[in-house]
């Protein structure tokens, strides 16, 4: 008899998996990239650990869903994600390159959705990432990407233009979350 669902290769409560080093492996890289960042700006050198760290986002989710997902990678893999995307934005806010408000709106709807999402949990609700909240991050990843990339340091309109659009996805995936969990507690609730 065979089953369509893939077999665990951990449990839940496992913190050594191939997806939690991947994650760690992503923020200890990061450190190096952000300071790259700040005293370069645009290289291949800091564009190609910006897409490594960014692409391998990937990586590690197919890994969690391969060998099955676990308590810690769930908690770490968000912190990496907002470590590398708040801290990539945030450096270019600092080098001028991009404005404070734009990374402070991403930073205030990061930070409040995962508390939203802390709260929903403890209530038993998951609001899991939506298809817009992927688009989001991709958008956000390719904003700092395209200041670092040496044929398109230059290009500062089309650099806002995509830092505004991931800005714009930011707030309507997190209103998309909020609603879920609305929906979701008026149906516990009634």
């Amino acid at each position: 008899m065979s089953s369509s669902a893939p077999a665990r290769r951990f449990g839940q409560g496992a913190l050594a998996t191939p997806a939690n080093l991947v994650t760690v492996a992503r923020l200890v890289v990061a450190v190096p990239t952000l300071v790259l960042i700040h005293d370069e700006l645009s290289s291949w050198v800091t564009v190609g650990l910006w897409f490594a760290i960014t692409a391998s986002d990937s990586l590690d989710g197919w890994l969690a869903r391969r060998d099955g997902a676990t308590r810690s990678g769930a908690f770490l893999d968000p912190v990496a994600d907002k470590v590398i995307v708040l801290g990539g934005l945030a450096v270019l806010a600092d080098r001028g390159v991009f404005p404070w408000w734009a990374v402070a709106l991403v930073a205030v709807r990061e930070i409040g959705i995962s508390a939203y999402r802390s709260v929903a949990g403890r209530r038993g609700i998951v609001l899991p990432a939506q298809r817009l909240g992927k688009y989001k991050a991709f958008l956000q990843y390719v904003a700092v990407g395209s200041v670092l990339l040496p044929w398109t340091a230059d290009w500062e309109a089309a650099q806002l233009l995509v830092l505004y659009a991931a800005t714009a996805l930011t707030v309507v995936s997190g209103l998309q979350i909020v609603r879920h969990g609305y929906v979701d507690w008026q149906r516990q609730d009634g």
